[in-house]
Parts: C-alpha cells; sequence; structure tokens
C-alpha cells in the first residue's frame, strides 16, 4: 500500500474555535459606525514607506538587533529545513512553511518594537532591551493575538496540503528532486502552483490586515485584542495602496533575504521590525 502524506498539524483545527470570541467582537466593531473609542487613523503616503525603512535601518545600526536572529532565528530556521529535508513525509510542506512565515513575522519582531520604542523615548536601548515586552502590561494580549496568527499560519498548512493532494496525489513524493520535477515539469504541478499562489495571497491579506500595525499598538498602549484589531484593519481600508505597497516590500524583503541560505534574514528581519514601529507612529495618531 503507498504511503500517503500525513497531516501533522491536524490537530490545530480544534484549537481555531478558541479564536471566536475576539474575531467576532472585532468584525462587530469593524462594522460599527461607534469609533471614537478607536485610535486615530491617519493618512498615509508612500513617502512614509520609505522614512520608515531609513528609520528602521537607523534602528538596527544604533543597537545591532541583529544579535537576536544570528543566536534563535537562524538556527532554528536551518534545523527545520535540515529536520524537513530528512523527512519526505513533509517535503510537500516546505514552500507553504517557508512562505508562511511571513504570517507569523509580526509576533518575531515584537521585541524590535520594544527596542524603537526606547529609542524613541530618547533611552539608551539595547538589543537585551527586546525582552523587555514580557513586562508590559499587554503581554497576554500579545501573546493571544500571536496565538491567532500561529492558528492561521496552521490552517494555510492544512489548505496547501489539501492542494497538494488535489493536484499532485495522496502519495508521497520520493525525494526532494522527484518532487521539485514533478512540480515545475507536470500540468498537475503549475495548477498546484497557481492555486496555491491564489489563495496564499488571501492568507497573507488576511494576515496583514489584522497585524500591520496592532502589535506596536498593544505594546504601545493598554487596548485590547479587539481594538488592536480593528485599528489595523482601518489602517488598510484608510491606505490600501500604501499597506499593499507595504506588504509587497516585506514579501519581496523576506524573499531576497531568504534567497542565500537564509543569511539575509540576519539583517532584513530586524530593518523590517524596526520599520514596522515607525510605521505604527505614521499610521495611528
Amino acid at each position: 500500500m503507498a504511503k500517503t502524506i500525513g497531516n501533522p498539524i491536524s490537530w490545530a483545527a480544534r484549537n481555531i474555535g478558541a479564536t471566536g470570541d475576539h474575531i467576532a467582537e472585532s468584525v462587530t466593531r469593524i462594522g460599527s459606525s461607534d469609533t471614537q473609542q478607536l485610535p486615530r487613523v491617519q493618512t498615509l503616503s508612500l513617502s512614509d514607506l520609505w522614512a520608515c525603512l531609513r528609520a528602521g535601518s537607523e534602528d538596527f545600526v544604533e543597537t545591532r538587533a541583529d544579535a537576536i536572529f544570528v543566536v534563535l532565528i537562524y538556527p532554528i530556521a536551518g534545523l527545520l529545513m535540515f529536520g524537513f529535508g530528512l523527512n519526505r513525509n513533509m517535503v510537500p510542506l516546505l514552500a507553504p512553511l517557508i512562505a508562511g512565515f511571513a504570517l507569523v513575522g509580526p509576533v518575531a519582531a515584537v521585541g524590535l518594537y520594544e527596542i524603537s520604542r526606547k529609542r524613541e523615548q530618547g533611552a539608551e536601548a539595547h538589543w537585551l532591551d527586546a525582552f523587555g515586552v514580557f513586562r508590559s502590561p499587554s503581554f497576554g494580549a500579545i501573546l493571544a493575538l500571536g496565538f491567532y496568527l500561529v492558528m492561521l499560519l496552521l490552517l494555510w498548512l492544512m489548505v496547501a496540503q489539501s492542494i497538494y493532494v488535489q493536484t499532485l496525489g495522496p502519495d508521497l513524493p520520493a525525494s526532494l528532486g522527484a518532487f521539485l520535477t514533478e512540480v515545475f515539469t507536470t500540468r498537475a504541478g503549475w495548477t498546484m502552483i497557481l492555486i496555491g499562489n491564489a489563495i496564499g495571497f488571501l492568507f497573507a491579506l488576511i494576515a496583514l490586515a489584522i497585524s500591520v500595525v496592532s502589535f506596536p499598538l498593544l505594546l504601545d498602549r493598554k487596548v485590547g485584542v479587539p481594538v488592536a484589531v480593528v485599528t489595523s484593519v482601518r489602517v488598510l481600508r484608510h491606505n490600501p495602496g500604501v499597506i499593499l505597497t507595504w506588504g509587497l516590500i516585506v514579501a519581496a524583503s523576506l524573499i531576497l533575504g531568504a534567497i542565500p541560505m537564509l543569511l539575509g534574514l540576519i539583517v532584513i528581519i530586524p530593518v523590517l521590525g524596526h520599520a514596522t514601529w515607525h510605521l505604527y507612529r505614521r499610521a495611528v495618531a
């Protein structure tokens, strides 16, 4: 009997329902005309994005926050890549997982927001200040929103697995090379690429909408998850072109940073993280 691809993240389906209360409240507030208690959203321009990237680069140079990612993120990512290479059961999910990194990127960058916040206040900042987020009054809300993004990532992996099964079939590829050959040289493989990219874009848009400023807002002010999410969605609705451009910049930067054996992420992630804090400052009054 041919071995079929497993579903290592199916257990997540049972936990997705736990996010219902906050999501329902957020949706209700998005559709409500009462915005008096919500932070005021400001108009952005493309020049704001370049200014945020410049400011993020300055924060990066001053604090050398890349040390965090040299020590933690790069080795972890390398171990994950190595593990997937050894386990052919997970080969079809390798690309969706790499693409899905952007969905949970705002969670990994919370410490960078704290560093930028301290520099903004005129205090001397060090990369160890990133761990100050654990003392934040909104740390529980940050954890909750981070959990929701992880659930979104797991749901994306489940959908990606279903797309693979429906296009290339349930049988596992013999090797990574065989899998890549089947993906790029068969009609079913190209169908999987097109469908996967289209649905992946929707997941990315959802993640962008709910997290573009929500984590910095939670760190900066004592607000709940629904207020943070609604404010983030309102920023996108008020500045659709600018925020979508920001999403493209983030995606393109992550791709470029991942090409040289993930080494570029040591610089890309800190710069984007710091820049996101400055984007929040410009987007929310």
